[in-house]
């Protein structure tokens, strides 16, 4: 579903020099928001000390937004290792307006951020669950 919104050039820029972890781009993570129903910006950036924990906390509760982080993790096998994540929230106590705005734009920013190879849907904090939802599908690729 097309909605006429655009990815800025900002976030493609930032985009290939996280995924590199070149400066001033050595974060943890990007949360993402659609401005003025026309544009997806960067809306927060997480230091690399950042963890998990402290981007679900920057989540707003009854809004959507889009997030990228670079996950850190052990494989099953016992290896550190580390995804880069794409996760789509998408609260369920979001505006409707809001929600289809989101859902329908979601593409456009996964096609910018190309190389990105998990994406995860979450409506809830339940499915933002580090333990029982995001690991289990994150080692699915490790």
């Amino acid at each position: 579903m097309a909605t006429g919104v655009a990815v800025s050039d900002e976030v493609s820029t930032s985009f290939q020099k996280f995924k590199l972890q070149q400066e001033p781009f050595k974060l943890r993570y990007f949360v993402y928001e659609i401005k003025d129903k026309k544009t997806i910006v960067i809306e927060k950036q997480g230091a690399r000390e950042k963890t998990y924990e402290d981007l679900v906390e920057e989540l707003p509760e009854n809004d959507c937004r889009y997030v990228l982080i670079d996950l850190e993790f052990e494989s099953a096998d016992g290896r550190p290792t580390s995804k880069l994540v794409f996760i789509s929230w998408n609260p369920d106590t979001a505006s409707i307006r809001s929600k289809m705005l989101y859902s329908g734009s979601k593409e456009v920013l996964k096609s910018a951020l190309n190389g990105v190879g998990i994406h995860i849907n979450a409506t809830d904090y339940s499915e933002l669950d580090f333990e029982t939802s995001i690991l289990p599908t994150v080692k699915k690729f490790a």
